[in-house]
């Protein structure tokens, strides 16, 4: 099967090319979804036989890796953005030392507060997925992820210094 295969894929991949290539941001990343679902196809046990159904199946892999690889830029995006929120409010000092003083302060918080902050800011989901994960009204979320933001702020730069930002 996998002779027969690779015979259709590669006899089919121009096609697979110019689809990719019509939903992906650059030539680039069209070869690489194209490349991605040849190797998903070739380990797969259930390849379609014929080749219109084979056709139709390795566009749906391409369409869903794709889909896939934006998602991933987008969570990768909202992860940077969530981690530059967290510096927002800190005295300017080094960068080694600012990651030191946020990850120890981060470490020392507690596990409740940890876990809203990680899911929202560090890993960049919404409220909702924050509060699905944590089998917890959205409201719930958004009032911890206050404290916990404030309360790292206070372990970051001291309750008064936070105090006289507020005021």
């Amino acid at each position: 099967m996998t002779a027969r295969l690779q015979k259709s894929l590669t006899h089919l991949m121009p096609e697979f090319l110019a689809f990719a290539r019509s939903v992906a941001l650059n030539p680039s990343d069209a070869d690489d979804l194209v490349q991605d679902a040849f190797e998903r196809a070739l380990r797969s046990d259930s390849a379609p036989d014929d080749t219109p159904s084979l056709r139709r199946w390795m566009f749906r892999i391409i369409r869903n890796l794709n889909i896939d690889t934006a998602r991933k830029t987008r969570v990768r995006r909202e992860y940077s953005d969530g981690y530059m929120r967290l510096y927002d409010n800190m005295p300017p000092s080094s960068d080694t030392a600012r990651d030191v003083l946020v990850r120890r302060a981060f470490d020392t918080l507690p596990p409740a507060t940890r876990e809203v902050l990680f899911l929202v800011d560090i890993m960049g989901l919404k409220y909702a997925e924050a509060a699905e994960v944590m089998e917890i009204p959205a409201g719930t979320v958004m009032s911890r992820l206050s404290r916990a933001r404030k309360t790292l702020c206070d372990k970051i730069a001291g309750p008064e210094t936070a105090k006289d930002k507020t005021a």
